[in-house]
């Protein structure tokens, strides 16, 4: 009687530590590898994961997140935004992670020359409540650019078709 009294604190206890990981995962230490540069080893711990859709809404939202580090570190650009839409998906605590997602949605469409697809992005920032100031400011820096580089390609074709005028 006594033998399995004395073993219950340790039957709870590694229910504790089960749940913790079903219901938080290795979203922490993945995290931890990842800032330390360690991607492979990120990519590893976080497979260690069975059942993303078990853990809370926050972590499954991080975990996501931290796919798209991954996968954008393998430059997979699809992977990379379909983790963003995944994470979006879920809905993120503040506004300031919403819009660190959304500027990297802004910079995959641009880069696929989706102009409305950018501007779709920026224009669900400024809905957002964003307090970060860093974040305010790469908003502002990827606008300019973006801008830019608008006037410049519309310069480009303007000289393209006064150099066909010309022949």
């Amino acid at each position: 009687m006594y033998g399995v009294l004395s073993s219950i604190p340790f039957f709870l206890g590694a229910l504790f530590f089960l749940a913790g990981y079903f219901l938080l995962g290795t979203v922490a230490s993945s995290s931890e590898m990842i800032q330390k540069g360690d991607i492979d080893g990120a990519e590893k711990n976080l497979k260690l994961t069975k059942k993303p859709e078990w853990l809370f809404s926050t972590n499954r939202a991080y975990y996501h997140l931290l796919e798209c580090t991954i996968h954008s570190h393998r430059k997979n650009n699809q992977a990379t935004e379909a983790s963003f839409q995944k994470a979006l998906e879920i809905g993120l605590p503040s506004g300031n992670e919403e819009a660190m997602i959304r500027l990297n949605l802004a910079n995959l469409a641009a880069t696929r020359n989706n102009c409305n697809g950018a501007n779709e992005q920026i224009k669900k920032i400024k809905q957002l409540n964003v307090n970060d100031p860093q974040m305010l400011e790469q908003v502002k820096l990827f606008e300019r650019a973006y801008k830019q580089r608008g006037q410049m390609k519309f310069q480009q074709q303007q000289q393209h078709q006064r150099r066909g005028r010309r022949r």
